[in-house]
């Protein structure tokens, strides 16, 4: 039987799919380059071809993992109902990836990996900031907020509540991280002018 073959893309994404699946059910550590040869069914030259190490095809899974999470983000905003803020809250609860992913995600949280966690984190919240700008600009013109700068507010937001509550890029203690959660609502309501309360749902969320 000749063997069959795929475009690159196809392949490329055929193995990034088959590494996520042993890096969330074998853990990182423990798979190697040949479980994933073996679980898509090619030779050592063609994975090779794709992926130069086992770190490069993590950071291919993560940014899989990204872009499914953003493409779910999106869809909030699409089909969501009801006002700026209401929507705000559904994208927040669909912005963490953790869940099934706690395997590969604690991966990056131990020490040497910083580089790595930082990086695609912040790519990650980029690619994020223009859905939330989406969301400031229908909270201005409904009246709820006020700025000239949407879509800078939301990188500022993101990137502050994010990188601050990170404990893998900065080890608080449960008192440090409480104390952070609760001035995030009222920093945001000032840096969108905002009605006093409007973000409280973040301690909860954070």
């Amino acid at each position: 039987m000749a063997r069959v073959q795929k475009k690159p893309m196809e392949r490329r994404r055929e193995i990034i799919k088959a590494a996520r699946h042993l890096f969330q059910t074998k853990e990182y550590d423990q798979a190697t380059m040949q479980d994933v040869m073996e679980s898509v069914g090619i030779a050592k030259g063609t994975i090779y071809h794709y992926f130069k190490s086992k770190k490069e095809l993590l950071e291919a899974v993560i940014n899989d993992m990204v872009e499914e999470s953003l493409a779910a983000m999106q869809q909030v905003v699409d089909k969501a109902k009801g006002n700026a803020l209401q929507k705000i809250q559904l994208l927040i609860e669909k912005g963490n990836i953790a869940g099934e992913e706690e395997e590969i995600l604690g991966y990056l949280h131990r020490a040497g990996n910083e580089a790595m966690h930082v990086r695609l984190l912040a790519e990650a919240l980029v690619k994020q900031a223009p859905l939330y700008a989406e969301l400031i600009r229908q909270g201005c013109a409904e009246g709820l907020f006020q700025t000239d700068n949407p879509l800078e507010c939301a990188e500022f937001i993101l990137v502050g509540v994010q990188f601050l509550t990170d404990v893998g890029i900065y080890p608080w203690s449960n008192e440090e991280l409480l104390r952070r959660a609760n001035a995030f609502p009222k920093l945001i309501e000032q840096q969108l002018k905002a009605p006093s309360g409007s973000f409280d749902f973040m301690i909860q969320a954070i």
